[in-house]
């Protein structure tokens, strides 16, 4: 683990290599699991905000669900999560013509109808937080779904870190990025040394 200001990152955003590739997964993340996206407490308050600009976004399932739970609800470990329809997808998921499960708040977003992009947890992912004592634990989180975003990773060479730098920097802020690639490089250097 490296500590930078108040979180602890683990050093598989280093090791690991992480592409999304959507083509092959289908958007699988916002269709498996047994709960929801976690939410932090204030995204709850802007989702309500913007919820009439991004409902038009959503499928007739899940604006009926959102209907009857609203824009979360709370999982068997207490924590806030987006409802989800009948169990299945995030209530907020649509599907495009080859069948990819897409965020409709980021399509939303990318329509300009809201400033709210999607949850921090959705843009972050695969890397999940985890509040300790003192600080934040920033976690890669290992799932079989995503196999071949980590082979197309691989194959492009880009570590977990890289691939969510904007998620990254949404989160911490860009100082706190870049103290996060200085210790990237200090990491493969001593990766490199290790090696020799």
């Amino acid at each position: 683990m490296i500590a930078i200001d108040n979180t602890l990152v683990s050093d598989e955003l280093f090791d690991r290599k992480f592409v999304c590739d959507l083509n092959a997964c289908k958007g699988a993340c916002c269709v498996e699991g047994e709960s929801g996206a976690p939410l932090e407490a204030e995204e709850i308050g802007i989702m309500e905000d913007e919820l009439e600009k991004i409902l038009p976004f959503l499928t007739p399932e899940g604006r009926a669900t959102i209907a009857q739970t609203g824009v979360f609800t709370v999982d068997v470990d207490g924590d806030y999560v987006t409802p989800l329809n009948n169990g299945a997808e995030c209530a907020f998921t649509i599907f495009d013509e080859k069948g990819i499960a897409k965020c409709g708040i980021e399509q939303a977003h990318f329509a300009g109808a809201t400033t709210f992009r999607k949850p921090v947890s959705c843009h972050l992912y695969p890397v999940r937080l985890a509040q300790l004592k003192d600080y934040i634990a920033v976690n890669y989180h290992h799932w079989p779904i995503c196999a071949p975003a980590c082979a197309c990773g691989e194959k492009l060479d880009v570590p977990v870190y890289a691939f969510l730098k904007d998620a990254l920097t949404r989160k911490f802020g860009e100082e706190w990025y870049r103290q996060l690639t200085e210790a990237a490089k200090l990491w493969r250097a001593q990766q490199a040394e290790n090696n020799n």
